[in-house]
């Protein structure tokens, strides 16, 4: 099934809050590429339900300057309120990420340059984490990571993903093509237990499976003493220990790794290049929660295409 390409231009008159899978919501140049990747994704795929901030230059205030002014906290709030609504839980938890307009192409993928807040809830400190999200597009990490790649800085305040927390049983990143040898026949998938920031930021050794793209037959499988993970507490994430009787456990089975390899394939057919997607299983159904290019293999110009 073909997956419905984005607009490139912001329309005149666009509203500041879009929806995941609805119309204006697939535009990179109005919610960046992260949340249009999304949102076309949403219309084939199970991704939890969000919104992003678009906001134009002077909108509403500068939000990185004045922090959030009382029409930005009003505006903040109404969303979550209404993704409460669409979710069906008050005060729901939510993820708060970058949506930059150049994050997550093909040349730059800002990885780890902008903060994400998970697992925030209640309107006032979701609106404090938007803010933060905001401001940390103009540090000097962040400013650094743009001009080492020919890149401006932003005009205006970047675009927000605020968007329903999964709370994962397992979690993991697919690779549409081998991200360290560069070989084309096989997918790699890298999971464990828990949410998914322990293993896109290496502080635990994932289980590993190898599958061949041709059939998708498993050619390997490396299930790892998995000794961290990532959980929700109040208030946020903390990282804690993996109880033993799971740490030597296949974080997912084999039809799992299938699965999370065939949605890979079908994402790498509709963007045209070859894929970073994470996405974690929550009672038995699997959600695909971001997905970007692989913007370095060997022999390739690039940055590392990590986070």
């Amino acid at each position: 099934m073909a997956l419905p390409q984005g607009r490139t231009t912001r329309e005149e008159g666009a509203l500041p809050v879009l929806w995941l899978g609805e119309d204006g919501c697939d535009d990179t140049a109005v919610v960046g590429g992260k949340a249009a990747h999304l949102s076309r994704l949403m219309r084939h795929f199970r991704v939890p339900d969000g919104f992003c901030l678009s906001l134009a230059e002077g909108e509403l205030g500068r939000p990185e300057e004045d922090g959030l002014t009382p029409a930005l906290r009003e505006l903040v709030t109404a969303a979550y309120e209404r993704l409460g609504e669409r979710v069906g839980r008050s005060d729901p938890p939510v993820a708060v990420r970058s949506s930059a307009l150049d994050e997550d192409s093909a040349g730059a993928s800002f990885a780890g340059q902008h903060e994400t807040y998970l697992n925030v809830t209640g309107a006032e400190a979701v609106a404090e984490a938007v803010a933060r999200c905001w401001a940390s597009a103009r540090t000097e990490r962040a400013l650094e990571y743009r001009r080492s790649h020919g890149l401006e800085a932003p005009s205006g305040p970047i675009p927000v993903l605020v968007q329903s927390l999964v709370l994962a049983d397992a979690s993991g990143v697919v690779f549409s093509v081998d991200p360290v040898s560069g070989d084309h026949d096989h997918v790699v998938i890298n999971a464990s237990w828990g949410l998914g920031e322990s293993v896109v930021a290496g502080s635990v050794n994932p289980d590993t499976f190898r599958l061949r793209r041709a059939d998708l037959s498993l050619e390997g499988r490396q299930i790892a003493s998995k000794e961290r993970m990532t959980v929700a507490v109040p208030g946020g994430t903390e990282e804690v220990g993996v109880p033993w009787p799971l740490r030597g456990q296949p974080a997912i089975d084999d039809g799992q790794a299938t699965e999370m390899a065939r949605v890979a394939l079908r994402l790498e057919d509709h963007f045209g290049w070859p894929v970073d997607m994470e996405c974690c299983w929550a009672g038995g159904e699997l959600y695909t929660l971001q997905c970007r290019a692989v913007t370095a293999l060997p022999g390739e110009r690039g940055d590392s295409g990590g986070r």
